[in-house]
């Protein structure tokens, strides 16, 4: 809605580019049957001797002008044309749109009713349920997670066998109707640059790799202190918050010594977004259906 002054600025405005094209068109016109002229000019004159004469507009032309103004006056009559008007129609984008979804939401209602009531373990074996949970995944976690669910860097593949909140219909529906929030303590200041390499080492040696720089053994007495409470003493971590396996090779951020190091010393803080609330039970339940048709959840191992 526009300020009183804008409203008026253009309710002038488009009055009175209607009234100067009618005055224009009344000015121009010549009388029906009147011959063309040959020695009435514009005064216009090109090389030398190219005039512009100043002949009627034609018929056909002129008609269309005058029905494109009559056009505009009903236009602003029915319609919110000038300023704050709302038109005798009452007709507003918003409302349309509004409309739109509403009727939208009908029709998707109307196929939801197919699904609804019944369990994601359920849906995971019916086509239909899993083609609109593909149609779902592609519009709203594609983005992220990508399109065939494989992840990126601090997006989780959705095809492993690893999850960190746990892969369990009931988790996977938690996930996505109530979100995530992954936070993971940076320990730079408290551990210092030799403490924070040595836990790396320790952390590499989980998966049955070396590091470079650092004492395993020194970050295991590290690894005690300060990361046990979350990811446990077998360091296969806790699915209740959030803790990843650590003994695997599958990382979220990436499992090179530099990102380890970064993660262990900066600390990572991750978040997916609830979508219950805009979502409803059952898109949910197609959703994790789908989540689970890739075939990972079913392997998922506990903890993980």
């Amino acid at each position: 809605m526009m300020s009183s002054g804008w409203s008026l600025f253009v309710i002038l405005g488009a009055v009175l580019n209607t009234a100067a094209a009618v005055w224009l068109l009344f000015w121009m016109r010549k009388r029906r049957g009147e011959a063309a002229q040959t020695s009435d000019t514009t005064g216009h004159v090109w090389d030398g001797d190219l005039r512009e004469y100043n002949n009627p507009l034609p018929r056909w032309w002129l008609w269309m002008f005058i029905l494109s103004v009559v056009f505009a006056i009903g236009y602003v009559f029915l319609y919110p044309a000038l300023g704050n008007s709302k038109g005798v129609l009452g007709w507003s984008q918003v409302r349309q749109f509004e409309e739109m979804q509403q009727e939208q939401e009908r029709r998707s209602q109307a196929m939801l009713a197919r699904f609804s009531g019944r369990s994601s373990l359920e849906l995971v074996q019916d086509p239909a349920a899993l083609a609109v949970g593909r149609n779902l995944f592609a519009n709203n976690c594609a983005a992220c997670h990508g399109s065939d669910g494989g992840g990126a860097s601090g997006f989780p593949s959705l095809t492993d066998a690893s999850w960190q909140w746990g892969g369990t219909p009931e988790a996977i529906e938690t996930s996505i109707s109530q979100g995530r929030m992954g936070v993971m303590t940076p320990w730079a200041e408290f551990l210092g640059d030799k403490g924070v390499e040595d836990t790396v080492a320790y952390v590499m040696s989980l998966s049955g790799r070396r590091s470079a720089a650092g004492d395993a053994a020194a970050g295991k007495a590290h690894f005690d202190m300060v990361c046990v409470a979350c990811h446990g003493a077998d360091a296969k971590g806790n699915v209740d918050v959030g803790a990843p396996d650590l003994s695997d090779r599958i990382w979220l951020y990436g499992g090179s010594a530099s990102a380890i190091r970064e993660t262990i010393a900066k600390g990572r803080q991750g978040n997916m977004p609830a979508h219950g609330d805009r979502f409803g039970d059952t898109r949910v339940k197609l959703l994790a259906a789908y989540v689970m048709s890739m075939g990972a959840s079913r392997a998922a191992k506990p903890g993980t």
